[in-house]
């Protein structure tokens, strides 16, 4: 093997112990043994002159000097790959790894569907699928997207909208019967609100499909960041929420869950793609990208604009 391939098996090691979290978990990765991958670790270490992972009994951590090289390695990771694919004469096939970030529950659902169906089309494509509502360092993280619902907050990417997402007040049957059937925005202020964060507080604005504009000051009873627990808490009756269509379609067909004000919805949200820019783009992440786009504005509940 040559020095630079040498070079590249090394930094492919200490990827795989950085993203493992164990270096017993990263040879069984690799097909290595674990004393294969702690002498790789430590040439890599010895090389660069510099202590890139702390170990304890029972965990690993990256030193700063580990954390610096992660993103670096990543990048030289992706360049060689990129360059093989890009050069190997008369080979387009297919191959190679894809790494997506989505939302955790439009992920474990639609998204997922549509990943898997992309991978039944390319077998030779192994996928990574990572569900994350938090913020991500793209870099850190070594993804090819990232699939995120509302803004990006990293100007370094190309981002761009898959479509828009339909949202709207509902309740349960039970919560709506206790409140004698609001008939309007100002009755439903009576009722208490579940709210979903970092989207909703304690004022909610509305728009009617005339464009009229009014916004609702409900009590708020619970708060949470998880959008499952939030349906939960709808279909237990404990109060109303504002829920994405696609989430709630099922119950909203099967009478559990009861579109509170039909004419009125609350702020859409936009779901948007984010990728490296200034990049050779993989057959993969092409192709993939391109089934995104066709695909999400499909969904029950989302629109492309």
């Amino acid at each position: 093997m040559s020095r630079t391939l040498d070079r590249l098996a090394l930094l492919e090691t200490f990827l795989r112990i950085a993203d493992a979290g164990s270096i017993s978990a990263a040879a069984r990765d690799l097909g290595l043994s674990q004393p294969t991958a702690s002498r790789q670790l430590a040439e890599l270490e010895s090389r660069l002159k510099a202590q890139l992972v702390r170990r304890t009994t029972h965990s690993l951590a990256l030193t700063d000097a580990g954390s610096e090289l992660l993103a670096d390695a990543r990048r030289l990771i992706d360049d060689w790959e990129t360059l093989e694919e890009k050069h190997v004469a008369g080979d387009r096939r297919m191959r190679g790894s894809l790494k997506v970030v989505a939302p955790v529950a439009l992920g474990q659902r639609h998204l997922a569907r549509i990943a898997w169906r992309f991978q039944q089309e390319h077998p030779q494509v192994s996928l990574s699928w990572q569900l994350e509502d938090e913020p991500i360092r793209f870099a850190e993280v070594g993804c090819d997207c990232w699939v995120k619902v509302g803004p990006v907050p990293d100007d370094t990417l190309v981002v761009r909208r898959l479509g828009t997402v339909e949202r709207m007040l509902v309740a349960s049957p039970a919560l709506v019967e206790a409140f004698d059937r609001p008939r309007g925005p100002a009755a439903v202020e009576a009722m208490p609100l579940l709210a979903l964060e970092p989207f909703e507080g304690g004022r909610i604005p509305l728009k009617r499909g005339d464009r009229r504009e009014t916004a609702i000051e409900p009590p708020v009873r619970l708060k949470t960041n998880n959008i499952v627990a939030l349906k939960e808490a709808v279909l237990m009756g404990l109060g109303i929420a504002v829920m994405p269509r696609w989430f709630v379609a099922d119950e909203l067909a099967a009478g559990e869950i009861i579109d509170l004000l039909p004419d009125w919805r609350a702020p859409s949200l936009d779901i948007h793609v984010a990728y490296l820019r200034g990049r050779y783009q993989t057959l993969r992440l092409r192709a993939w990208l391109e089934t995104l786009r066709d695909a999400v504005p499909a969904i029950d509940g989302m629109r492309l604009l």
